[in-house]
């Protein structure tokens, strides 16, 4: 039995990042072996281990043949006779293909350590197109490593567009669809993950609401960037930026989604997108099985982000009734987050990146007011259910209209 350390620690120690988990390879031995060393299976698809004193995973060295298509049309073998050079031949980048043996001794038989210096990432072998989910993979290592200079090289962007003429990607489950593109969403430069989805033709197939987006105009007065695609995905840059939640990052996909179906005749502007872009949420999370918390943020965002840039524009009795419509009183946490959501939305513009939004701070601060609005005592004792809810918005009204509008209304943000 041998065991070498592989995959991503191997990278990441080599490009002196953090190394956070530690994946084994196990070659020459079977299952019955490591269960008889107090090893613990974990693997549905393939024999993986638990250690029992580190919980470690050590995966059996396999051998793949395509036999359908998708991620599950394979069949793998696990006989103690694959080499390690075998396993490693079946993995997707060879950045990804380095092992190291227990005293610290490379083998890199792909060239991975050359295409790191390189800060190139190229598929190991042609069997890299036979698992879809690889070029999900690919776009998402892409966003991680993109503030070192990562690029994805022109062979594996070839191999991955036919991949998607061929019809492999339309074989994705959604469920892994979801996965790969939340973990993207949380990495420093998430707008990257679509763009190599973009340029592979995936992103037509995966997310065709956010890909019929680009070349969509809209206003250049209130768009410099003028491109819808553009500008959602500067709006996802600058979520990332101000280190938001996964939620407003997803929440800015799908926040002009309505502007892709506006007539043409209508360009560059986009009456109702707001309404228009709601089914087209709905489709998109159901698709995708995406988590109710990214839904309802999304939904929440997609209806309400121009009546937030028009908060210092509105009557006290429109911003209660903003509130009202946000669940602000019961969901505070929530409501910060469509804030922050919005934020990033009007700075999601050439040139307009650090611009003030003062709104965020002014609809805070209105929420804050009115929820401070409490009855007296006496005022509960001498009402009645109906009444007391009418009373409440009263002095919740009040509270708004007390505070002071602060500064001008900014231009104007659609």
């Amino acid at each position: 039995m041998e065991v070498y350390l592989v995959g991503g620690a191997v990278r990441d120690a080599l490009l002196g990042r953090e190394v956070r988990e530690r994946d084994y390879v196990v070659v020459g031995a079977t299952a019955a072996e490591l269960l008889a060393q107090g090893f613990r299976p974990v693997g549905r698809d393939f024999p993986v281990f638990l250690h029992p004193q580190t919980q470690a995973e050590y995966a059996l060295a396999r051998r793949e043949r395509k036999t359908g298509p998708g991620y599950h049309g394979f069949v793998t073998d696990f006989s103690p006779d694959i080499t390690l050079e075998e396993d490693l031949l079946r993995r997707d980048l060879t950045v990804n293909a380095i092992a190291q043996r227990a005293d610290g001794t490379l083998i890199d038989p792909h060239g991975g350590q050359a295409d790191l210096a390189a800060r190139t990432l190229r598929h190991v072998s042609p069997a890299f197109s036979e698992d879809p989910v690889r070029v999900l993979r690919v776009a998402r290592f892409a966003a991680r490593f993109a503030p070192l200079g990562f690029t994805v090289h022109e062979s594996t962007r070839a191999l991955m567009r036919r991949m998607v003429d061929d019809g492999e990607v339309a074989a994705l489950v959604p469920e892994r669809v979801w996965q790969e593109t939340e973990r993207a969403l949380s990495e420093s430069r998430p707008q990257v993950f679509f763009e190599v989805l973009r340029d592979c033709g995936a992103l037509a197939v995966i997310f065709p609401e956010i890909d019929r987006l680009f070349g969509v105009p809209q206003p250049p007065q209130y768009h410099p960037e003028i491109d819808t695609g553009v500008h959602v995905l500067m709006c996802l840059a600058r979520a990332a930026a101000l280190d938001a939640p996964s939620t407003v990052r997803f929440a800015m996909l799908a926040h002009d989604l309505g502007k892709g179906v506006t007539p043409r005749e209508e360009w560059p502007r986009h009456v109702m997108h707001e309404s228009r872009g709601l089914p087209l949420v709905d489709a998109l999370c159901a698709r995708l099985k995406v988590p109710n918390g990214h839904r309802e943020l999304a939904r929440l965002c997609c209806k309400q982000h121009t009546n937030v840039h028009r908060a210092l524009q509105l009557r006290p009795e429109t911003v209660l009734k903003l509130l009202e419509e946000c669940d602000a009183f019961r969901r505070p946490e929530r409501f910060s987050e469509l804030l922050l959501a919005c934020q990033c939305d009007a700075q999601g513009r050439t040139g307009l990146e650090e611009s003030p939004y003062p709104q965020r701070e002014f609809l805070e601060t209105a929420r804050a007011a009115a929820s401070g609005a409490q009855l007296t005592g006496a005022e509960l004792a001498g009402l009645g259910g109906p009444a007391i809810a009418t009373r409440m918005r009263q002095l919740r009204l009040a509270a708004i209209t007390a505070l002071a509008r602060g500064p001008a209304a900014s231009p104007r943000q659609e």
